[in-house]
């Protein structure tokens, strides 16, 4: 389960009993848009059965604790570790002054935010600007000594994307195996293997070295790429000849050091989710979406109990700092 409508409104529950009672007249009197108020209402049709409860629980910031640990970015793992908000460690360590969310400099949390949802995987202004950077009073000019700051005070991380670069580089290259950061690359039979700590094989078809829109060298290997507009030639498929269409095609995919890291990172947190769920096994797992689980659970059921057993770290990233948050809820829904 993924991309459903974010629920926002306050009284969600009212509404909900208002669709369920049937009195579209009332619902149509209190809220501006019903469509809008019914996309909200989506997840909340998923209920558990009768005379049990959905708990629901999710890694806290799983990927900024993946990536600081692979990395051994130690400031960040101490944040971690003593519970602090990462946001505003982070907003403290670009802009050397004290952020405290609900205190002082509390305005550079919310820069802090954008540069760590943008820039851990070499993220530039460009993708400050599409987390929505101009949209939050940040002024563009302002954007590239953001991005500068951001890689200052994160050493380890920038030196990671480019080892994992040169180990890739150097695989492809030379038809070998690397292992750095407790990662193994190697290319044979034609295709790139990056081996995760867990032991599992990320896979990348027919890697070339190849040269990027920049004109630098960087990896190429074959995948489904973006929407973009095609033409069929001569002799492919099942399609007359000449015939134009747009959607996502089978072609060569650019790739580079921050790039693969971000695949690194997701797959880790998504075999951390799994072993969660084997952790688990023995409880109702209904659904999963990203980094959380929903679990329909007997009343008696404590949060707490499932949020601690949830959080054991993976005897494969040992050391690695884990936190779980959930709530109870009578329905699906975005708390």
């Amino acid at each position: 389960m993924q991309n459903l409508p974010q629920n926002h409104m306050a009284h969600l529950e009212d509404a909900r009993n208002l669709v369920r009672s049937g009195d579209y007249s009332m619902l149509s009197m209190l809220y501006d848009s019903v469509p809008e108020v019914l996309s909200e209402l989506i997840r909340t049709a998923f209920v558990p059965k009768e005379g049990y409860k959905f708990i629901v629980a999710d890694f806290s910031a799983i990927e900024a604790r993946v990536l600081s640990f692979l990395a051994n970015e130690r400031w960040r793992i101490k944040v971690f570790e003593n519970g602090g908000d990462i946001y505003c460690a982070s907003a403290s360590k670009m802009f050397y002054v004290p952020v405290e969310k609900h205190s002082q400099n509390a305005h550079l949390r919310q820069k802090g935010r954008i540069a760590e949802l943008a820039l851990g995987y070499g993220g530039s202004v460009g993708a400050l600007k599409s987390m929505g950077a101009l949209d939050m009073w940040l002024a563009e000019e302002k954007l590239p000594p953001l991005v500068s700051a951001w890689r200052q005070s994160n050493p380890k991380i920038v030196e990671f994307w480019w080892a994992v670069d040169r180990a890739v580089t150097e695989a492809v290259r030379n038809k070998t195996t690397i292992k750095d950061y407790g990662l193994t690359f190697s290319c044979r039979s034609g295709m790139l293997f990056i081996t995760l700590s867990s032991g599992r094989n990320l896979a990348y078809v027919k890697p070339k070295i190849g040269t990027n829109r920049f004109g630098g060298s960087c990896i190429t290997y074959e995948g489904v790429g973006g929407t973009k507009k095609w033409v069929t030639p001569h002799g492919a498929g099942r399609c007359p000849e000449g015939t134009e269409g747009t959607g996502r095609r089978w072609r060569r995919i650019d790739s580079y050091g921050p790039k693969f890291v971000e695949n690194i990172v997701q797959a880790t947190a998504r075999d951390i989710l799994c072993y969660a769920m084997k952790t688990l096994r023995c409880c109702s797992i209904v659904m999963h979406i990203h980094d959380e689980l929903v679990i329909e659970a007997n009343p008696k059921v404590s949060l707490n109990a499932i949020c601690e057993q949830m959080g054991r770290t993976p005897p494969w990233t040992k050391g690695l700092k884990l936190r779980v948050d959930g709530y109870v809820t009578p329905f699906y829904k975005k708390d």
